[in-house]
């Protein structure tokens, strides 16, 4: 199937260098893209190569390709950056400050923009796979396309001729209502669709549609390291007790994992628990190339998410039979895939990892040392917020066991104390539901504390119990701790 097969009417057909031209140098510039798929490129890769001062605002609602976040960074064309970015070259550029980077939660993106909250935005430009005059269909990712769609003066559509129209099948596009008359999302189960398959429009914002065959800049996952499968096992089995502890998992269990090649690798070895006869369902903003060997061995009874974060081989996996994935798998804006109300209301077991976390059970996402931007909080925040159990789940140690990612004292705190009931390492699983601050610190040491750092973080804690605070700590002292 060529490009011209996805174009419907009459529509204004333009080269992406003469768009990228016509983009004012100070514009604010709304793209699609999350889990570093579904994003525009060739406009992107012009405005790269465009030899005017650019300072563009650049807003996506997640992690982008190459084409934005390495060639486009690096061409300095972008001045300030919402919300998640997702290279080196972007990590850099932030922390040395060339680009005013502000992080958001994902959840709250399309407001933030649709409302004036944060920017106004001039221009959008999306991937699709086919579009007319007045509509078109995303590809790989929604985020908060069709929030940006409507807030954004413009509109540019590049239709992707590497992404089957098949794709299609796969989204449920629902807009939730403007404030104050905002009714709740009329979503009953996680694999219902209760919207469209297309996005549509004013077709005045149309300026132009551009044709493209490039395709996505896929994830990489490592394989998965002995630490991530004795985190696995721990997870396995702590979900094993709660299904038989809490009656709320009586029927089913939802699940959601954090992007990355922990939670991929988690993923993947769900297959391999025994959840007693319950429905498994996926209700999270990413679906990984870990959920399609339960979504073949019939173990899933959906996946509900806004994004197909996955490898070239998984992106081939689905591309191949998609009318068969898409009886399970369903893709809904951000906005609906990351809705407080939808994850309280499905009781999902949210499982995400982060930077490091401390003795009293508050997490850090984003900053090393508290002060260097990694990527950004994304979805994180949504889920371990509103979760019914909320798991954090990374490897007690990094740099080779070198550093210690349990530590006295977060510097940046993402993710408070409120937040997450239980930690999981390869060491083992904190339950800290219920429990004071430090008996979620004694619990925090002895479960998930690598035995090299055990003896220091006992005695800090030993010294700092003679406060009288409820939350006793030493700053310096956990400053300098590494």
């Amino acid at each position: 199937m060529t490009v011209s097969d996805r174009l419907n009417g009459d529509l204004p057909l333009r080269d992406a260098d003469s768009v990228a031209a016509d983009i004012a140098p100070d514009a604010t510039v709304l793209t699609s893209g999350f889990g570093s798929v579904g994003y525009p490129k060739l406009v992107p890769l012009a405005l790269a190569a465009d030899d005017r001062d650019l300072a563009l605002t650049l807003v996506s609602s997640g992690n982008v390709g190459d084409e934005i976040d390495v060639e486009l960074v690096e061409s300095g064309a972008i001045a300030r950056r919402f919300t998640y970015q997702s290279s080196e070259v972007a990590r850099a550029a932030t922390n040395r400050r060339d680009i005013a980077f502000s992080d958001r939660n994902a959840s709250s993106m399309g407001d933030d923009v649709q409302y004036r909250g944060v920017v106004d935005p001039d221009v959008c430009v999306v991937e699709a796979v086919a579009v007319g005059p007045d509509w078109f269909v995303p590809s790989t990712s929604l985020g908060q396309v069709p929030a940006f769609v409507e807030a954004a003066d413009e509109l540019v559509v590049e239709v992707n001729a590497a992404q089957p129209l098949e794709l299609q099948a796969l989204h449920d596009i629902y807009r939730p209502d403007a404030p104050p008359n905002r009714d709740p999302v009329p979503l009953t189960d996680p694999g219902e669709r209760i919207g469209s398959t297309r996005v549509e429009f004013d077709p005045e914002k149309l300026t132009a549609v551009v044709e493209s065959d490039r395709p996505d800049d896929t994830y990489t996952f490592r394989d998965p390291t002995e630490d991530d499968l004795a985190i696995a096992e721990n997870l396995g089995d702590f979900l094993t007790r709660e299904l038989e502890r809490s009656p709320v998992f009586e029927d089913a269990i939802h699940l959601q994992f954090g992007v990355g090649s922990l939670g991929n690798a988690l993923m993947g070895e769900l297959k391999e628990l025994d959840f007693g006869g319950r429905d498994v369902v996926y209700f999270g903003e990413l679906i990984q190339d870990g959920l399609f060997d339960m979504l073949d061995e019939g173990r899933l009874e959906a996946a509900s998410a806004t994004s197909l974060a996955l490898t070239t081989e998984g992106q081939e996996r689905l591309f191949d039979d998609v009318e068969r994935y898409a009886e399970d798998i369903v893709l809904r804006p951000a906005d609906v895939s990351n809705h407080p109300g939808l994850i309280d209301q499905f009781g999902v077991v949210g499982v995400n990892s982060a930077i490091e976390f401390d003795i009293y059970g508050n997490v850090n996402s984003t900053h090393v040392n508290g002060s260097r931007m990694i990527n950004g909080v994304g979805g994180s925040a949504d889920f371990n917020r509103n979760s019914l159990v909320s798991v954090c789940a990374l490897p007690s140690t990094i740099k080779d066991g070198e550093i210690s990612r349990v530590v006295p004292m977060a510097f940046h705190v993402d993710h408070t104390e409120h937040d997450i009931d239980v930690f999981v390492t390869e060491q083992g699983v904190a339950d800290v539901r219920g429990l004071s601050p430090v008996e979620r610190a004694e619990r925090i040491i002895e479960n998930c504390a690598h035995p090299a750092f055990v003896d220091d973080l006992r005695d800090y804690l030993a010294d700092v119990k003679t406060q009288d605070a409820h939350i006793p700590m030493d700053v310096e002292r956990a400053a300098n701790w590494q």
